[in-house]
């Protein structure tokens, strides 16, 4: 399965650490974002990295190159910062099957292997890690209503009023009707092309999302403290 990684950002709320790379250059426990990403992507199984870069490109790239550990990456640019489905129609050419999407700005230790699974086992047209929050924190949030079964009913991007405390993580399976999906989205009030209008595209369509409950932890990586309590948390796996 390929795997897609959205590394285009600027990661301006996490200066100073990121005046001189991009936001997924930012070192954690003594590695970039971007290899946390793509070390847990090769363990899912992923045959190919998509990387959508921006922001200083060249940084990343001149750091890669061509592969991780023996996997082929490929580059895709998108030009603007126009959201994240506007960033995941720019690897649309080279995707013809079932794909996992990760944001490159997220560091996980959960069960990422049951979403694969999720996809692989159900075809479904999309499956999602969600997590609890406190819901004073849910409208910062793509948010999820899902029924009895764990298939989400209803995504909303940043509610002010949101339906459930359950939001979307950074990692994601979709089948290539995700595209579509996308192609659809009008910008939102942000002026932004949001992965969760898309998704909600797919499920006003008849489509089958599944939502999985996240076990163990993740942290998106949007200050400076995100970096800091990610690093903690790492070195304790490693004292453990």
């Amino acid at each position: 399965m390929k795997a897609v990684v959205l590394a285009a950002g600027k990661g301006t709320r996490l200066r100073p650490l990121t005046e001189d790379k991009p936001k997924v250059m930012v070192e954690v426990d003594g590695k970039p974002l971007l290899t946390h990403s793509f070390e847990q992507l090769l363990e899912l199984g992923a045959d190919e990295l998509i990387v959508v870069v921006g922001y200083q490109k060249e940084n990343i790239i001149s750091h890669y190159d061509d592969e991780f550990e023996g996997v082929p990456i490929t580059y895709t640019h998108q030009r603007e910062q126009n959201g994240l489905a506007h960033a995941l129609l720019t690897a649309e050419e080279h995707i013809d099957d079932d794909f996992m999407l990760m944001l490159g700005d997220n560091i996980f230790r959960a069960n990422l292997d049951d979403v694969v699974k999720r996809q692989r086992e159900q075809r479904t047209d999309a499956a999602f890690l969600v997590e609890e929050v406190p819901w004073e924190d849910a409208s910062r949030y793509g948010v999820c209503d899902t029924n009895d079964y764990g298939e989400i009913v209803e995504v909303v991007e940043k509610p002010d009023d949101p339906p459930s405390n359950l939001v979307m993580t950074g990692f994601y399976t979709f089948s290539p009707a995700i595209f579509h999906a996308a192609k659809l989205v009008q910008p939102s009030d942000r002026g932004e092309y949001e992965i969760s209008d898309a998704i909600d595209l797919l499920l006003q369509s008849g489509r089958t999302i599944d939502a999985i409950r996240l076990d163990g932890w993740r942290i998106d990586v949007g200050y400076p403290e995100d970096r800091d309590e990610a690093e903690e948390k790492l070195q304790e796996e490693l004292e453990a």
